[in-house]
């Protein structure tokens, strides 16, 4: 078939390498301008832009897929659209361009976890397992038939970056998958069954620790904000990021009270304390825990304070 790829990240660019490498034809691959990184601010063009450059594929730059990039595509006269993490929405008449519509591989067991930040919302959540769908895209958000789904049960102290890696290493093959389904007229599209959940875009606010919370559902929301947003608290009124913690095996403290407990440096919270790790205060790079409590001028410093 003739496919017309939509993706920006990284986590796209296995599934943009999977279809490369099998025998349908990338017409085109659309993904956001280039962003300014750094710094410096250097324009960089996105990490599926410099994937297709390097497989020699056709690429379309554009943040928006409005009148001009659905005119674009149309002339190319794609049988199929497929979406990994584009960033932005296929509205009609795009959407109907294709012969076969579009689909859509999205980090979740559908309908759990429909929208923007399915992996941060899981994780935030505790889910012990989440994993990898294939859907046919239709108007209403994440809401379409399901093609193919695969399970991933998610490693103790994993990040929300370490589980998109795999969820797009697996995700990869299972959409190539669907998409040779789709071309021999084998594929079924099932509805989604059971209660969605949203899982919408993270800001700044998802990242801030409330440190009177149990440990438990402290850690599940470090997992899930890390790398992005964060995970941050307030150290004599200014921001202090926590970038890595675990279970610690220690006595109570009070809520925020930060201690040395044997070698570990740990925090109380609403229930059992939480070892520090990976730390990072105000205008600071990220530090052992143990070197930054070393360097205090206080023995007992307060964290949320």
């Amino acid at each position: 078939m003739r496919l017309v790829f939509a993706g920006t990240p990284a986590v796209a660019v296995p599934s943009l390498r999977a279809l490369a490498s099998g025998p349908h034809e990338i017409v085109a691959v659309v993904t956001r301008d280039d962003a300014p990184l750094g710094r410096k601010r250097v324009l960089t063009p996105s990490p599926v832009a410099q994937a297709a450059e390097d497989l020699g594929l056709p690429i379309i730059k554009a943040d928006r897929l409005d009148a001009d990039v659905t005119a674009r595509i149309a002339e190319l006269e794609p049988e199929l659209g497929v979406i990994v993490a584009y960033g932005g929405l296929v509205r009609e008449p795009l959407l109907s361009t294709p012969a076969h519509g579009w689909i859509n591989l999205h980090f979740s067991l559908l309908p759990r976890w429909r929208g923007a930040a399915p992996v941060q919302r899981a994780l935030m959540a505790g889910d012990a397992v989440t994993g990898a769908s294939v859907f046919q895209l239709v108007a209403a958000l994440d809401a379409g038939d399901v093609f193919a789904e695969e399970r991933y049960e998610v490693p103790v102290g994993a990040t929300s970056a370490t589980v998109l890696d795999d969820l797009a290493e697996i995700g990869a093959p299972l959409l190539a998958r669907v998409v040779d389904g789709i071309a021999d007229g084998s594929a079924t599209a099932t509805a989604q069954q059971g209660e969605p959940t949203l899982a919408p875009k993270l800001t700044l606010d998802d990242g801030a620790l409330d440190l009177t919370r149990d440990a438990e559902s402290l850690l599940h929301q470090i997992a899930g904000v890390t790398p992005e947003p964060g995970a941050h608290t307030t150290l004599d009124g200014a921001r202090f990021k926590v970038l890595r913690a675990a279970p610690a095996d220690a006595p109570p403290l009070p809520p925020g009270r930060v201690a040395a407990s044997g070698k570990d440096v740990v925090v109380g919270t609403g229930t059992t304390p939480l070892r520090l790790d990976t730390v990072q205060p105000a205008g600071k790079g990220a530090m052992n825990a143990s070197d930054w409590f070393r360097g205090l001028r206080t023995d007992e410093p307060e964290l949320g304070a």
